[in-house]
């Protein structure tokens, strides 16, 4: 059974950077399509970046391009959310998920796509 670690969240000012981290166990990141998702008090759950496995493409939601970058480092089977230029309203609980393989294409930014999910973590960013 896979699980996923986070690390990395924390409380920034605006304009500020932190890198979230995700490690996989119980398999190989690189077998993985891994996605993260967040969500703010009071507000659904939403899509912020993905990795999908085959070919490596990532996919970003639109207030997340410029400023968020979606990595993987397989040596070390974790992928990480670099987060730059960081607003108050990125404060949200952020999750990574991860689904064997790749998900269909049209549901790469679904969270019912990926079975496999961390504990998450805060990121508190104040003004």
């Amino acid at each position: 059974q896979v699980q996923l670690v986070h690390t990395g969240g924390g409380v920034v000012q605006a304009g500020g950077s932190l890198r979230l981290s995700c490690a996989i166990s119980g398999g190989s990141s690189s077998r993985y399509s891994v996605a993260w998702f967040r969500q703010a008090p009071g507000r659904e759950r939403e899509f912020v970046a993905a990795f999908r496995q085959n070919g490596g493409y990532t996919y970003y939601a639109d207030f997340a391009k410029g400023r968020f970058i979606i990595s993987r480092d397989n040596a070390k089977n974790t992928v990480f959310l670099q987060m730059d230029s960081l607003k108050p309203e990125d404060t949200a609980v952020y999750y990574c998920a991860a689904k064997q393989g790749s998900p269909i294409l049209s549901q790469t930014r679904q969270s019912q796509a990926y079975p496999n999910w961390g504990q998450g973590t805060q990121v508190t960013v104040s003004s």
